[in-house]
């Protein structure tokens, strides 16, 4: 009975450390900010800070903000990126473990391009099919790279 309470009040411990250490780096590393639709909410990584100044520069800057272009517009698909890419970055940025300069994934690269169809979907629908290649068709940004982003 006496390891019964000890081990109840060690699980308690343990479970109450993760959920302090958890909560503060949340907090430290201004987990609400993503929450919302704020642009500047992407250079809360220093490692971002080039592609927000480019996005700043580009075409885009009036019209679309990252997630417009780089999440999915319906729920719950627009949760499950924003979990799934924050889950990615604080990872890769952590350990160190990410390309110089930052590269989209090919399932982001796949949001982007939906995204693109979307909001261009009257200008392109008579040409989505252009520029078929070997393996699929080319994708918006084959051809359109600084759009978004004026340097890349």
């Amino acid at each position: 009975m006496r390891f019964r309470k000890w081990a109840g009040l060690a699980v308690c411990a343990g479970f109450g450390m993760f959920a302090g250490v958890g909560g503060y780096t949340f907090h430290y590393a201004k987990g609400t900010s993503y929450l919302s639709n704020d642009p500047r909410a992407c250079v809360n990584c220093h490692v971002m800070q080039e592609n927000y100044d480019s996005w700043a520069k580009s075409s885009h800057h009036f019209a679309a903000s990252c997630n417009d272009c780089h999440i999915p517009h319906a729920f719950p698909q627009k949760y499950i990126a924003k979990m799934r890419n924050g889950w990615n970055h604080s990872k890769a940025f952590t350990l160190g473990n990410f390309p110089d300069p930052i590269r989209i994934t090919p399932v982001n690269r796949e949001i982007l391009e939906n995204n693109c169809l979307h909001c261009h979907e009257n200008l392109v629908g008579d040409i989505a099919g252009h520029g078929e290649k070997p393996g699929g068709r080319i994708q918006c940004v084959s051809c359109h790279r600084a759009v978004g982003h004026v340097n890349e």
